[in-house]
């Protein structure tokens, strides 16, 4: 049983990152459908004021936090996450594990260029078997439910999709049925760009230090900057209204 806490009025499962491969991977076994999110300083914020995206992530079987500034707010608060889950790294352990059992992946998201280099570099270094089909992320609204009834039937064990928020929350989240032949679903942002090579991920010791939005500013200043400067603010606002606040965190 996985505790569940709430940080900022968002829930977030208590799960260290083997903790939450287990549960994935019992669920994929077991032929379930698990519907996974992250959660990050700005998409805290963003929950805060977009109803929809609320709901889209509140609803999902396994809620992570995927950001070390979530962490570090969680100890500030009194309900101390054991420590961050980050997607790109979730992402990469399951296509080893889909090799490893025969699995196969479905890759919905990023550009139509990007997405060609990422199924060619883990086809090359695993092997094309896993791989049940891929689309770029480029699409109108109306086209959701095919796209969704394709990748159903495509006999794909897992989807990761590699959208912009809060577009890729509310696709899964609305589509959860019409998936149901997939055994696990998950968002996984900009993790594409960086596998494909397109995108560098920041070192280590950014990472750890809480750093690495720095790193994507560094790297794509005109897009990015606005996002996280913004972004960062409005979470420390927050967290400060909360911690003056002195209102419980934890659920019961």
């Amino acid at each position: 049983m996985k505790e569940r806490i709430y940080l900022m009025g968002t829930p977030i499962d208590n799960l260290t990152m083997e903790e939450t491969l287990d549960l994935i991977k019992n669920a994929i076994e077991r032929h379930e459908h698990l519907h996974h999110t992250v959660v990050n300083a700005g998409k805290i914020v963003s929950m805060h004021s977009n109803e929809q995206l609320r709901e889209s992530v509140i609803n999902a079987d396994i809620i992570n936090a995927d950001g070390q500034a979530v962490v570090w707010a969680s100890k500030l608060l009194g309900t101390p996450l054991k420590e961050r889950v980050a997607g790109i790294d979730l992402m990469s352990s399951l296509v080893k594990f889909a090799f490893k059992n025969q699995y196969k992946i479905f890759f919905l998201g990023a550009k139509q260029d990007v997405l060609k280099e990422l199924v060619s570099r883990y086809s090359l270094q695993y092997s094309p078997e896993i791989i049940a089909g891929y689309r770029n992320g480029y699409f109108k609204k109306e086209d959701e439910k095919e796209i969704a009834r394709q990748i159903n039937n495509s006999k794909a064990h897992m989807l990761f999709v590699a959208i912009t928020s809060p577009i890729k929350e509310n696709f899964l989240y609305e589509n959860r049925d019409v998936l149901k032949n997939v055994n696990f679903i998950m968002g996984v942002g900009g993790s594409f760009d960086v596998v494909a090579g397109y995108v560098k991920r920041a070192p280590l010791w950014m990472q750890r230090s809480g750093l690495e939005w720095l790193f994507r500013v560094y790297q794509e200043p005109r897009r990015m900057f606005k996002r996280y400067l913004v972004g960062n603010f409005k979470f420390i606002q927050l967290l400060i209204k909360y911690k003056l606040s002195g209102k419980s965190y934890t659920s019961s």
